[in-house]
C-alpha cells in the first residue's frame, strides 16, 4: 500500500466514523498509531481486525511478505498504542500472543477472515497475532479539568500497570506449579505479555518524570519557593526510581527460571518503593495543582 493511498484511507476513515470505500468497503478496519522504534515519531496504519469479546485481534501479515510489518516492530519497542475504531479512540497496550494461545487466536481470525491463511501459507515466518483490549464500557474515564486530575490519572494508570505485572507473574508461577511429568515445563505464554506491560510502565514513568523535572517542578518552585526541599526530594527519588526501573526489567526478564518466593519478595520490594514515591508526590503536589486548569488554555 503506497503512502499516498494509505493516507487517503486514513482520511476517509476519520471523516466517516470508520467507514471507507474502494477495496476496503465493508471491511472491519481500525487505525493503529504506533511510535516509531527508531524515529520516535507517531505512525498510523489502517488494519483489518477481528473482534473477540472485549479485545481486538490484528495480524502482522504484511500480505505474506517474508518480514514483519514496521508497525509490529514499533509496538515491540513502544507497547503503548492509540486505536481508532469507528468514532471511538482509546489507548491500550499491544500484546502479541504466544505459543498455543497465538495458534488459537489465529484460528479464530482465519475462521472470520480466511485470507490470512493464504498469507501464512505464503511465508515461512509465523504471522504475529496482536491483542488490543477494548476499554471497559462500565468504567468511563472521569472528566479531567485540573492538572491535579491529570496527575492522578497518570498515577492511577501506573499503579494499574504494576498490578497487571503482578497478576501476570502469578499466573506464570501457577502454570509452572500445574506442570506435571518429566522434563521442563512448557512455555506458559506470558513472557511477551509481561514484557509489554513492564516496558509500557517504565517508558510512561520515565516520560512522566522527565516532564516533571523539565517543566512542572521549575514552574511550581517559582510560585512556592518554601517547598524547595519537597522538589529536591522528588528529583532525587526520580534518579533512584530510574535504577529501580532497570532492575525491574531485568527481574522480569528472568521470570521463566526464577525462584517464585525470591521473585515475589523482590517484585514486592520494588513495587513498594515505586508506590511510596507516587504516594509522597500526591500528598505534597496535588493540593498545589487543584486550581491549575487542564488541558492548558491555548494561546
Amino acid at each position: 500500500m503506497s503512502s499516498a493511498f494509505q493516507q487517503s484511507v486514513i482520511d476517509e476513515f476519520r471523516a466517516n466514523a470508520g467507514k471507507v470505500g474502494g477495496p476496503f468497503a465493508g471491511s472491519d478496519l481500525l487505525l493503529l498509531t504506533t511510535t516509531g522504534a527508531r524515529t520516535g515519531r507517531p505512525h498510523t496504519t489502517p488494519l483489518g481486525h477481528v473482534r473477540d469479546g472485549d479485545r481486538l485481534l490484528v495480524v502482522g501479515s504484511n500480505l505474506g511478505a517474508p518480514h514483519h510489518p514496521a508497525w509490529y516492530h514499533n509496538l515491540l519497542a513502544h507497547p503503548a498504542v492509540q486505536v481508532e475504531l469507528g468514532d471511538q479512540e482509546f489507548e491500550t497496550i499491544a500484546v502479541p500472543a504466544e505459543g498455543s494461545t497465538r495458534d488459537e487466536l489465529f484460528a479464530r481470525v482465519v475462521a472470520e477472515a480466511p485470507g490470512y491463511a493464504e498469507y501464512q501459507a505464503a511465508t515461512d515466518r509465523v504471522l504475529p497475532v496482536v491483542v488490543l483490549h477494548l476499554p471497559d464500557p462500565q468504567a468511563p474515564a472521569p472528566a479531567i479539568t485540573s492538572l491535579a486530575g491529570k496527575l492522578t490519572e497518570v498515577h492511577t494508570w501506573l499503579r494499574g500497570q504494576l498490578a497487571q505485572v503482578h497478576a501476570e507473574t502469578e499466573a506464570h508461577f501457577a502454570a509452572r506449579v500445574a506442570h506435571r511429568g518429566e522434563g521442563a515445563p512448557p512455555p506458559v505464554g506470558l513472557g511477551l505479555q509481561i514484557r509489554q506491560h513492564c516496558l509500557a510502565f517504565c517508558q510512561a514513568l520515565e516520560f512522566h518524570h522527565t516532564s516533571e523535572d523539565g517543566h512542572v517542578f521549575p514552574v511550581m518552585e517559582g510560585y512556592h519557593p518554601h517547598l524547595r526541599p519537597v522538589f529536591d526530594r522528588l528529583r532525587e527519588e526520580h534518579r533512584s526510581i530510574a535504577a529501580v526501573q532497570s532492575a525491574l526489567a531485568a527481574l522480569l526478564a528472568g521470570v521463566a527460571i526464577a525462584d517464585p518466593d525470591r521473585f515475589r519478595a523482590e517484585l514486592t520490594r520494588m513495587t513498594e518503593q515505586l508506590t511510596a514515591h507516587l504516594d509522597y508526590e500526591e500528598a505534597e503536589i496535588l493540593p498545589l495543582l487543584a486550581d491549575v486548569p487542564w488541558p492548558p488554555a491555548s494561546r
